[in-house]
């Protein structure tokens, strides 16, 4: 049976097989992704037992606007709603926020109407990034 919690005593090692399975390029930076899960103004994590299996987070400045930067489910627990769990936990908590708002990969597009997420008018996701993985 999976779990959510959001409980912020997670080890490195429980986070980096998550992201190093689905290619995220943040594990190559596991101190700098370590503290930037912690500090989120919120995180969701599921597990089957002991085991991290997924996790999101949010910054927010609590009032006005949310950003949900990471969701990741290991590839061997996705398709069971586990990331449809940790979202809408999140949304939940940040409900009645003027802005939710969240960059998606085209394979995810679908996956983020489905949660409710429509695409923002006319605007384009910008960034200065420091990954290869996109």
């Amino acid at each position: 049976m999976i779990t959510l919690s959001e409980r912020r005593d997670l080890d490195i090692a429980q986070i980096l097989p998550l992201y190093t399975a689905n290619h995220w390029s943040a594990a190559q930076k596991p101190q700098a992704l370590h503290q930037a899960l912690l500090n989120s103004h919120g995180l969701v994590s599921a597990w089957d037992g002991e085991q991290l299996v997924g996790i999101g987070n949010a910054l927010s400045d609590g009032f006005l606007v949310v950003y949900y930067p990471h969701l990741l489910v290991l590839p061997a627990y996705q398709g069971q709603g586990i990331g449809q769990r940790i979202l809408a936990r999140l949304k939940q908590r940040y409900a009645g926020l003027h802005m939710q708002m969240l960059v998606a990969d085209a394979a995810a597009i679908a996956f983020y109407e489905k949660c409710g997420f429509t695409p923002a008018g006319s605007t384009a996701p910008m960034w200065i990034y420091d990954g290869d993985d996109h």
